[in-house]
């Protein structure tokens, strides 16, 4: 693996475990007062372009990383819409 492989594959790794206590904290607490939603929309079709992107150029680990990425997001977006 190259050496900017490896940085984009711990970068990648890390920003979409990131997702995961948020993800955890509003199931488990049923919780959403203080997540802004604009925030979380943005954010969700941001990472939805992302993924079209890596699809457009065969990019797996953009693939990967935004397909989770984006469940993780579209996950916490919902249980604020579900929520409030």
């Amino acid at each position: 693996m190259q050496y900017a492989e490896l940085i984009g594959s711990l970068a990648a790794t890390l920003t979409t475990t990131a997702f995961i206590p948020q993800v955890w904290q509003v199931w488990r607490t049923r919780h959403t007062k203080d997540i802004s939603l604009a925030m979380y929309a943005l954010f969700t079709c941001g990472v939805a372009l992302w993924l079209g992107y890596g699809i457009l150029l065969l990019a797996w680990p953009i693939i990967i990383a935004n397909s989770i990425t984006l469940f993780l997001a579209g996950g916490v977006l919902v249980l604020k819409l579900k929520f409030g």
